[in-house]
């Protein structure tokens, strides 16, 4: 890990931006440009590099503070704990380390808000716990997330970045597939609205699900999205995949993507997408 260090203390790749420590005057350095940045500007500029457009990886957070408005979050579910159900080897650790690292319990963070003054129930996967894997806890928040946005009449948004279902609770983490996908069906056939916005990555069973599964299907540009990642592919069918393969654009253009989104443009996005279903959902359905 040293080699991908530099000397100074404050100066730090995009590998290390989602640790536990911001730190307004932090530097960061942009791995497509070299360009050096405050965390201060950074945030400014939404996490995108502004000489050449490179996207940062964003915690939960950081999606929060900037899709949200200010002050308008209400976290739910936040104290759900993690267990080791099948006792696997290293499990524990690994759990402590994501939290010290993520400064979150858990790899989503789950609650309502309003964006630009519309109400909704709101998700983002933090990508620092364990690459955003999905566990039982995950799953669970996830089904509560959606049951009380039922239960209130709320529309979902919801920010998905993950490496899929979590190994290390083997069938456990598989079933969450299922019982997410039961909890977004029954919220759709209440006739509300859940938007998706896939982030790099989305891959495994959270694309095989509920990324996949939203009314509405948004990407940011280059985002890599898809069950099994290309090299995976590759190496089980011998054979050279297209350029580009797996990306947020060659997504949209075989249908699995709506629209590409750039991250300037998705809080107004969101807020117009939120404003149509709110003015059809006072129209009297027969």
């Amino acid at each position: 890990m040293d080699k991908f260090r530099f000397k100074s203390p404050n100066l730090r790749l995009e590998r290390n931006f989602l640790q536990n420590n911001e730190n307004p005057q932090a530097t960061t350095v942009c791995p497509g440009c070299k360009r050096e940045m405050t965390d201060a500007l950074l945030e400014q500029e939404l996490y995108q590099c502004a000489r050449c457009g490179n996207l940062f990886k964003m915690s939960a957070r950081q999606r929060i503070r900037i899709i949200l408005d200010e002050g308008s979050f209400f976290e739910l579910d936040s104290a759900f704990p993690t267990t080791d159900p099948l006792e696997f080897p290293g499990y524990r650790e690994k759990l402590n380390q994501a939290r010290i690292l993520s400064g979150e319990k858990e790899a989503i963070v789950t609650g309502t808000g309003s964006i630009h003054g519309h109400s909704c129930a709101f998700f983002a996967s933090e990508p620092g716990f364990m690459m955003g894997s999905m566990g039982s806890v995950v799953g669970e928040k996830l089904c509560r997330l959606f049951e009380y946005a039922e239960k209130k009449r709320l529309n979902v948004v919801g920010y998905t970045v993950s490496g899929g279902a979590r190994v290390q609770e083997g069938i456990l983490s598989l079933m969450q597939m299922a019982k997410v996908s039961a909890a977004v069906r029954k919220h759709s056939d209440a006739g509300l609205l859940y938007i998706a916005v896939l982030c790099d990555a989305t891959t495994g069973g959270v694309a095989a699900s509920f990324a996949m599964q939203a009314d509405i299907v948004l990407a940011e540009p280059n985002a890599l999205i898809g069950f099994a990642g290309p090299r995976v592919i590759e190496q089980t069918t011998k054979q050279k995949l297209p350029e580009g393969f797996q990306k947020a654009e060659f997504q949209m253009d075989k249908g699995f993507v709506g629209k590409l989104c750039k991250r300037p443009e998705q809080k107004e996005m969101l807020s117009q997408l939120l404003k149509l279903h709110d003015k059809g959902d006072q129209v009297e359905r027969v």
